[in-house]
């Protein structure tokens, strides 16, 4: 049983976690609501009418608070529908991340254990550069985790407007993250030039606006500047 994530796991997640919001804040706008099927064999996810295809990242039971990753379920075998997960588990033994390579997790000693597969899933996400995560109810008591794999899913570009909001909110999406590698790695998962100083990092947006994300002694983000054109 583990109480609290690995400052490995903080580590590897941190840099994708402002991306990982905004892309998943897109993701949610793109899929419809309404009933959901799935055919793991097709690796294809139903719902509201619209097809997409997925990968299984693994499944979360709620009764004791266990997570099992995809690539361990003996259910899926060596099936290409949990390739997302097998590369997750590849990625964390690069890294070291033991929440990425463990077969199976015991989450009930989080506070919250349904919040924390939550954090799970959105971190693989973001190592993985997922366009987004779904959590379905596959049986009672028992959540499914998917990533699509769909070149049908929008992909976000950065907003002016709405990129504080991304900044700080991406910030606190992983307890422990530091406020400088989640701009850093916002940044670069945009492909975006930096400027970094020891208060600040600054870069242009794809229009050529600049920007500037400056930090307090705490190392917290205390501004983001954006000039308009």
């Amino acid at each position: 049983m583990i109480t609290s994530f690995s400052d490995a796991f903080v580590r590897a997640t941190e840099p994708h976690a402002a991306w990982g919001w905004e892309q998943l804040e897109a993701f949610t706008a793109f899929m419809p609501s309404g009933p959901w099927t799935a055919d793991l064999g097709r690796c294809l996810y139903q719902q509201g009418g619209r097809d997409l295809r997925i990968s299984v990242l693994g499944t979360f039971d709620e009764s004791d608070g266990s997570w099992l990753w995809g690539w361990a379920n003996p259910g899926f075998g060596d099936m290409p529908v949990v390739g997302a997960s097998a590369e997750v588990r590849r990625r964390g033994e690069r890294a070291g991340v033991p929440e990425f390579t463990e077969a199976g997790l015991d989450l009930s000693g989080f506070p919250d254990p349904r919040m924390a597969v939550e954090h799970l899933a959105f971190g693989a996400m973001g190592v993985l550069g997922a366009a987004g995560y779904l959590g379905v109810e596959a049986a009672p008591g028992t959540r499914l985790y998917l990533v699509p794999d769909d070149p049908s899913v929008p992909r976000t570009a950065p907003d002016a407007v709405t990129l504080p909001r991304v900044l700080l909110t991406g910030a606190g999406a992983v307890e422990g993250a530091v406020p400088r590698a989640v701009v850093g790695g916002y940044f670069a998962h945009h492909g975006l030039a930096q400027r970094p100083s020891p208060d600040a990092i600054g870069a242009d947006l794809p229009n050529g606006a600049p920007v500037t994300v400056s930090f307090d002694e705490a190392g917290r983000i205390a501004s983001v500047n954006v000039t308009a054109l």
